[in-house]
């Protein structure tokens, strides 16, 4: 039956898995008898149109080993790699959570609070005592795995006291705040954006630093409040400083050019508010 309109059928098929409305039929169960055994084997058949889609998956799961042995050119020279795969590469995560996800299963058993995110992790533990009894479980199924804790990066610290590091935030004492190396690399974004010689209309230039503003904030904004205040000011004082040259005034933006160009003249510009962003967040949340 499907063979007799298979152009149209497979057609179907690809546009479901395209826009994610492909769903698995049930399974036929069956049994089969056990050789030399009075027990029956029970069998799933799937329906022809999954095990068309299972069979592209294994070749899916072929493609996946092809870039496992895919040539590394260094300089002017080629060479594959033994194993790992590089990093930056966009099937990384995916790589990662497959060869990791044993892990998750392991630290689930042992009574563990793991959060991860493709090869990067961190154990929740109430005492000293339970974090050495996580490290050890973990340095034995990564040693067992062929994998190796990164020397510098793994250690056990008092998330009370000197806090941690994880996927671009801060943690101590229950809050949250962008690591120095994510407002770093912030900076230097609105830095580029904002030199004083910038020669494209204020209006450009906000709209230029607007898009760094929002996409930023949508990942830090679960940070605590206080971080964005500081920020929203170091933004209109860089803005500041492009309308004080403007004006052939040196140096950067001072007390006096606070009362020129106030705070509400940057919002009636359309300039981005972190704090007022975040407490429209808040305000969603609870809804």
């Amino acid at each position: 039956m499907i063979e007799a309109r298979l152009a149209e059928n497979v057609e179907r098929l690809e546009e479901s898995l395209r826009n994610g409305t492909y769903r698995p039929q049930a399974v036929l169960r069956t049994y089969i008898p056990k050789p030399g055994s009075r027990q029956r084997r029970p069998l799933g058949i799937p329906t022809v149109r999954d095990r068309v889609v299972q069979g592209a998956l294994r070749n899916v799961l072929a493609l996946i080993r092809q870039f496992l042995k895919q040539e590394i050119l260094e300089g002017m020279s080629f060479w594959t790699p033994e194993e790992g795969t590089p990093q930056g590469a966009v099937i990384s995560p995916l790589l990662s959570n497959i060869y990791l996800d044993p892990l998750d299963h392991l630290m689930a058993q042992e009574g563990l609070a793991m959060v991860r995110y493709a090869d990067d992790f961190v154990v929740l533990c109430r005492s000293a005592e339970e974090a050495q009894r996580a490290l050890e479980v973990i340095r034995r199924w990564t040693s067992e795995a062929g994998l190796t804790l990164h020397p510098e990066k793994t250690r056990m610290v008092n998330s009370m006291e000197t806090g941690f590091d994880f996927l671009g935030y801060h943690f101590v004492k229950h809050r949250r705040f962008p690591r120095k190396k994510s407002l770093a690399k912030f900076r230097a974004n609105i830095r580029a954006k904002t030199r004083r010689n910038n020669g494209h209309s204020l209006s450009q230039i906000i709209d230029h630093v607007n898009r760094t503003l929002r996409g930023w904030f949508e990942y830090f904004k679960h940070s605590s409040p206080t971080a964005f205040r500081d920020l929203d000011g170091w933004v209109r004082m860089r803005l500041r400083s492009i309308l004080r040259r403007r004006q052939h005034r040196r140096g950067r933006a001072c007390g006096a050019d606070h009362h020129r160009w106030p705070n509400a003249f940057f919002a009636e510009q359309g300039l981005y508010n972190l704090v007022q962003a975040h407490a429209y967040a808040c305000q969603s949340s609870r809804r």
